[in-house]
């Protein structure tokens, strides 16, 4: 990608992170974790889900304040890392 191309994002902003994984409790509990642990000051209304249409997975998005690349990175490198994780844009 050439530098002319390359998408600057200007900080701090809000940045929505979608995560899908399976429904259950675990994937759940682990996508929070994640989160809470780049983002301890996350608004309760920043989170919202929607399962699958037979329920089998869930879709999470949550909206933060994002401080910097460095955290973004960090938190989606935690994100994919993680076992309960199927994907996260």
């Amino acid at each position: 990608m050439s530098e002319k191309s390359k998408v600057e994002i200007e900080f701090p902003c809000e940045f929505p992170i979608k995560i899908m994984g399976k429904s259950n409790n675990e994937f759940e509990l682990a996508v929070y974790s994640i989160i809470r642990k780049h983002v301890p000051d996350l608004a309760q209304n920043a989170i919202s889900q929607r399962p699958s249409k037979n329920g089998n997975y869930m879709a999470i998005t949550v909206t933060i304040t994002a401080q910097n690349q460095d955290q973004l990175d960090n938190i989606y490198f935690d994100l994919t890392a993680c076992e309960h994780v199927m994907m996260a844009l």
